[in-house]
């Protein structure tokens, strides 16, 4: 490894951030048992907070954005890893308070790092990146409340997004009748090849008008966007089913009642994928590599980019200008 290494830099000034491009040294990483050759990571919408002044996600600056991460180990401190070995990391601090993805290299702790399954590739690892990793641990957690396929539709809101693309693909996979939401018309085709049975509008999930209760529609639902639109998802959900949130793109505040779930027995299932035990997180790897594995993944990807176009991907995440993945290619 040189001595010197290129990577993304969000750095802040009183009130004024910048990302950019810069060359560091390697002792600017920071402490972690393994340091790992980067070869992809990918954009998420933390990301894209990360680069804004009020994003309240960066703990400390200067910081290399990137909350995912796969390359090969360069060197290990840690008896489970090997020189050589392919690894995945996602979540935990990475990209908020530790540096991340966007880099040649990147130092981490052991306990943060898995091995990539032996039938997928590095690439591969990063289209599902924290995206695909939320979409099938909301899953998981939806079959483990009774969720089935023999039970009715499932929605998918905010289905054009990364979490919702990869959710629409591997519910089709499992035999489920989908239903995806959107707020752009013209990505039906789009998501229909996913697999979706049926697309709806945002308005026909939310169309302003909240109610305590309505006809219940659909058997569950896997739900990154929060706000008033998953208040009207939890009073339209059949008796029983449960949805799985695991996002606020819509708002932080949901302004339901407690209707569904004392008298149709409503499950509100958290969905947190930054410190998902380890044990848990191998157990949804080995799905993602299994039963939940996408057929022709790449088609999930919106663009591949560059660690100098890293920046401009990371403002179009937030303007909703991004459908399914962001790659970030770190070439070194």
């Amino acid at each position: 490894m040189s001595s010197e290494f290129r990577a993304v830099i969000v750095d802040k000034k009183e009130e004024n951030v910048s990302v950019e491009v810069k060359s560091i040294g390697k002792e600017k990483l920071p402490e972690g048992e393994l340091l790992i050759r980067v070869a992809y990571s990918s954009v998420n919408f933390k990301d894209g907070l990360a680069g804004l002044p009020d994003g309240n996600i960066v703990k400390s600056y200067p910081m290399v954005p990137g909350i995912d991460l796969a390359g090969t180990v360069v060197s290990s401190k840690d008896s489970r890893f090997n020189e050589g070995d392919q690894v995945i990391a996602t979540s935990y601090d990475i990209g908020v308070s530790h540096f991340g993805g966007y880099s040649e290299f990147a130092s981490i702790p052991a306990d943060w790092a898995l091995p990539v399954p032996q039938n997928m590739t590095l690439k591969e690892a990063m289209i599902y990146g924290t995206a695909g990793f939320t979409a099938a641990l909301s899953i998981h957690r939806l079959e483990a409340n009774g969720v089935s396929p023999d039970q009715g539709e499932v929605l998918v809101t905010g289905a054009s997004g990364g979490v919702g693309s990869m959710a629409v693909a591997m519910l089709s996979k499992r035999g489920y009748q989908v239903v995806a939401s959107t707020g752009k018309q013209e990505e039906t085709d789009y998501l229909k090849k996913l697999g979706a049975n049926r697309v709806i509008s945002r308005q026909d999930v939310y169309d302003g008008n909240l109610k305590p209760l309505q006809k219940g529609e659909w058997q569950a639902a896997v739900d990154p966007v929060g706000g008033k639109s998953l208040a009207s998802v939890l009073s339209r959900i059949k008796r029983g089913g449960a949805v799985a949130v695991s996002g606020l793109t819509g708002g932080s505040d949901v302004p339901t009642t407690v209707h569904p779930f004392i008298l149709r027995g409503v499950s509100l299932l958290g969905v947190d994928s930054a410190y998902c035990p380890m044990t848990l997180r191998q157990e949804i790897w080995t799905r993602l590599a299994s039963d939940l594995q996408i057929e022709n993944a790449d088609s999930l990807i919106d663009r591949e980019v560059s660690l100098e176009e890293a920046p401009a991907a990371m403002r179009d995440i937030l303007e909703g200008k991004v459908r399914g993945r962001v790659l970030v290619k770190i070439e070194c």
